[in-house]
């Protein structure tokens, strides 16, 4: 297995946790405001990325401070709009709104890094947005303000993919994600205290959710993006990614009864599609790059 797939299977690790933390953060949510939410949880898991890596937080430079605040910024404000905009439109909508990140990574990837993403890899990015569709719209197409808000979440996530995908190689990537763990922290903290009454939580079953989310979900899988968004491209990330709503639902049904429809597993079958689209390649067994139908014929007449 090269680094390659190695790093698609992690960032695939990544996209489980995340798809479980939608039932985490709505359970949180229902005790605490969104910002003071959002404090606790990257405020522990900062703790836990300085507990577990402490000696290289010590060797940090100023190219890596750069990075990771820039980085962290638009992380925060992804979040910022996501959780703002479930406040007005349903979790569906948002879900699909907020998903299409997918559909910016290749076309900010093409405008501002120059780098135009391959037809398989164009292919796959529709047939997931079909799923995505079908996975997560429901009949009412209206948009509201907390669609614009989940709209805007799309742009700052895939400009995120985007950045970590480009500054990850010239800077450490445990200390990146550490940075922006801290700087979305930091300004969470500062709205919370700002525009909402924090408080500390007193239910022990809300604690449990949000140690949780902080461990795997967040410093784990943030560091775990990082290091592995070196060895892979930005639309294969997208398109793993995109199974987030799939483990959601998946998640959902186990833990929380909830029952995906028809038209929803339809929708999952059509995005875990698309990721095999791009991830899975015929190669043949005499030659190290893929072999396509024409360059099999062109190769059989060259033999004869």
């Amino acid at each position: 297995m090269n680094k390659q797939y190695k790093a698609d299977l992690a960032l695939l690790v990544v996209t489980l946790s995340w798809g479980i933390s939608f039932i985490l953060t709505k359970n949180s949510l229902d005790a605490l405001a969104t910002f003071n939410f959002l404090s606790i949880r990257f405020f522990i898991a900062g703790i836990i990325c300085i507990v577990v890596f402490h000696k290289k937080i010590l060797k940090i430079d100023k190219t890596t401070i750069k990075y990771g605040v820039l980085i962290g910024f638009t992380m925060f404000l992804g979040y910022a709009f996501q959780t703002a905009g479930l406040n007005y439109t349903t979790a569906s909508k948002s879900a699909f709104i907020s998903s299409l990140c997918v559909i910016f990574v290749p076309i900010f990837s093409a405008l501002l890094l120059k780098k135009p993403p391959k037809l398989m890899a164009i292919a796959g990015v529709i047939f997931s947005t079909m799923g995505l569709a079908l996975l997560t719209l429901d009949g009412n197409l209206s948009l509201n303000i907390g669609d614009f808000y989940s709209f805007l979440c799309a742009i700052c996530f895939a400009l995120q993919i985007l950045a970590i995908a480009k500054y990850s190689a010239k800077a450490d990537p445990i200390n990146l994600a550490i940075l922006q763990i801290t700087v979305v922290c930091i300004l969470s903290m500062l709205i919370s205290f700002l525009f909402e009454s924090p408080t500390i939580p007193t239910s022990k079953n809300v604690w449990i959710d949000i140690v949780s989310l902080s461990f795997f979900c967040t410093s784990g899988a943030f560091i775990i993006q990082n290091i592995a968004q070196k060895y892979t491209s930005t639309t294969h990330a997208a398109l793993i990614f995109t199974g987030e709503p799939v483990f959601a639902a998946i998640f959902g049904y186990f833990i929380a009864g909830e029952i995906l429809s028809t038209r929803g597993f339809v929708g999952g079958i059509l995005i875990v599609s698309s990721i095999l689209l791009v991830e899975l390649k015929l190669k043949s067994p005499f030659l190290k790059r893929p072999i396509y139908p024409k360059k099999r014929q062109k190769i059989a007449t060259e033999k004869k």
